[in-house]
C-alpha cells in the first residue's frame, strides 16, 4: 500500500517483524529479544547495534512504543530497479509521530546504508515522522543505562517512586538519599527504577557511582 496511507492510518507498532534476522556464524550476539519496559513485551532485535539501540528507545521518555522491522519501504532506484529496505526499528512518539532506525556499529554504515538514508528520510518527512541512522550511543552513557536496565521492570519500583521522588526534591548524592529513605538493600533497587524511568536525573555522560547528584526530574508512571 502507498507508504503516506500506512503511515497514517495503520498501527506499525503492532506488526510483527516483515523480515527475520539470519544467524551467521562468527557474529558474538545472535538474533535475540529485549523486554521492554515501554511496551510492556518483548521486541526482536538481529544485532548487538540493534539491542542497543532497542535499549536506548526503551529509555527515552518520548518513545511511547517500539517495533522490530515493522515495515518494508520500496521505490524505484537507478535504471529503474525496485529497491527494498525494512528499517530495522520503529519507534511511536509521544506526539503521535513516528520514527524510523538503522543502527550501525562502531565501524560506521556501508555506502548503500548511506544512499538509502537520503531515501528513507525524505519518506519519513512527507509522512510527518522522521528518520535516524544511528551508531553507538557515548560509552558512558550505554554503560550506565545498561546498569539501569537491569532494573526497568515495574516490580523494582516496589510503589515507592513518589517517595524517591520526594526525597530528591533538594539535589543531594544518591547514597545520601539512600540513607534517608531506609536499608540499602531494599532502597537501591527503586532508586535505580527511579533513574530509569526518568522520575530521578542525574548526568549519564559520567560514570554513575553513589556520590553522583540526582534531583527529582518529575512525577511520572512507572515504565
Amino acid at each position: 500500500m502507498p507508504w503516506l496511507e500506512a503511515s497514517s492510518e495503520r498501527l506499525l507498532e503492532e506488526c510483527l517483524p516483515v523480515l527475520q534476522f539470519p544467524v551467521l556464524k562468527g557474529r558474538r550476539v545472535a538474533p535475540g529479544w529485549w523486554w521492554s519496559a515501554t511496551n510492556q513485551r518483548l521486541v526482536h532485535y538481529g544485532f548487538k547495534a540493534m539491542r542497543t539501540q532497542v535499549m536506548m528507545l526503551d529509555h527515552d521518555p518520548q518513545v511511547v512504543a517500539l517495533a522490530c522491522r515493522p515495515v518494508e519501504l520500496l521505490w524505484q532506484g537507478r535504471g529503474g530497479k525496485t529497491v527494498r529496505h525494512a528499517p530495522h526499528l520503529m519507534a511511536r512518539l509521544a506526539d503521535g509521530s513516528g520514527l524510523l532506525v538503522d543502527c550501525v556499529g562502531r565501524f560506521g554504515a556501508g555506502h548503500r546504508l548511506v544512499r538509502r538514508a537520503a531515501h528513507l528520510e525524505a519518506a519519513a518527512a512527507a509522512a510527518g515522522w522522521h528518520y535516524r541512522l544511528v551508531g553507538p550511543p557515548p560509552r558512558e552513557v550505554e554503560a550506565n543505562v545498561r546498569w539501569l536496565a537491569g532494573y526497568r521492570h515495574p516490580r523494582c519500583g516496589q510503589d515507592r517512586l513518589p517517595e524517591v521522588a520526594a526525597c530528591f526534591r533538594t539535589p543531594r548524592p544518591l547514597v545520601e538519599g539512600v540513607r534517608l529513605l531506609g536499608d540499602p538493600i531494599a532502597v537501591w533497587p527503586p532508586v535505580f527504577h527511579a533513574l530509569w524511568a526518568g522520575v530521578l536525573s542525574v548526568p549519564l555522560e559520567r560514570v554513575l557511582h553513589e556520590r553522583v547528584i540526582a534531583v527529582a526530574a518529575r512525577a511520572g508512571a512507572e515504565r
